[in-house]
């Protein structure tokens, strides 16, 4: 399907950790915080860490004019609605159903991608999409009564999964001669100031002083989440064919869902544990090079 190289397996693995242990460290910093709120303040902080990366690797910031309609498509898509959505739904879920809910976004991506963009998917991709779905599934067994109770939550998660997917077959697709340290600035910078906007008319009221965890998870994601994390997965969009991009971060949740027990006690089934087989297979499914022909 598509073999990638040393970089691409380097910046995946370190993309899946930090991803991964963030969902149980968002739940921290929006338990007694307004989400909106913690998302801004992330935002701010790391905005500058991307900014300070980007002027070492002497990456130019400037985009033209003409591609600023493009690039703020990209971040709606791409940023504004999956943040705004995804952190009020971590306040009402799991930390670690948050994150399968979330990451439906590869199962709508490779869909997208086939209905409505023409890719070309393989029985053994569609094979991936469907292992990464019932894994979904097996995960989300035990919590269906409970989210049939909350499904503000559920409707919020799956809508920031739907777009987010859209918006990485978009970025797969654009054009703009701009590098992805650029895009990936940009976009960060605009979110900051909508998500700005949102917690001032929504959460004014609510605003207190954050507390030292909130801070701890204010910095995870100041630093490695919005300093790195989003960076190199827009490489990775922009650089792999989207049925790999999507389907290879699937392991994300499965560590969202097994760093939640570790670290917040959220109990486990023999679903969870199935699960990480069936994600596995997803990820081989399209990242385990094809045979060669004689």
């Amino acid at each position: 399907m598509h073999k990638l190289s040393p970089r691409q397996w380097t910046v995946l693995i370190l993309l899946t950790v930090v991803w991964g242990i963030n969902w149980p460290v968002m739940k921290i910093g929006v338990t007694g915080f307004p989400p909106l709120t913690f998302r801004m303040l992330c935002l701010w902080l790391g905005t500058p860490v991307l900014g300070l990366a980007l002027w070492a690797m002497k990456v130019p910031f400037r985009i033209e004019r003409k591609h600023w309609r493009e690039l703020l498509v990209l971040a709606v898509f791409n940023m504004f609605i999956w943040h705004a959505l995804i952190i009020i739904a971590v306040q009402s879920l799991s930390s670690g159903r948050a994150a399968i809910l979330g990451y439906t976004m590869p199962m709508f991506s490779a869909v997208l991608g086939a209905l409505v963009f023409g890719d070309q998917l393989a029985k053994r991709a569609w094979g991936g999409v469907a292992a990464a779905a019932l894994g979904v599934v097996l995960l989300l067994w035990h919590e269906m009564a409970n989210l049939s109770g909350r499904p503000a939550g559920v409707l919020l998660a799956l809508a920031a999964a739907s777009t987010w997917a859209l918006g990485t077959q978009l970025l797969r697709r654009t054009t703009l001669p701009v590098p992805t340290l650029a895009i990936s600035f940009w976009m960060t910078f605009m979110t900051a100031g909508v998500i700005t906007v949102l917690a001032f008319v929504f959460e004014r009221s609510q605003w207190v002083a954050p507390s030292g965890s909130n801070w701890f998870a204010i910095g995870f994601n100041a630093v490695l989440v919005f300093g790195f994390a989003h960076a190199a997965w827009f490489y990775l969009a922009r650089s792999l064919p989207p049925v790999a991009s999507t389907l290879s971060v699937m392991l994300i949740p499965v560590l969202g869902v097994f760093s939640g027990a570790l670290w917040l006690g959220e109990v486990l089934h023999w679903q969870d544990w199935a699960a990480v087989g069936l994600m596995l297979l997803s990820i081989a499914a399209v990242l385990w090079p094809k045979r060669q022909a004689a």
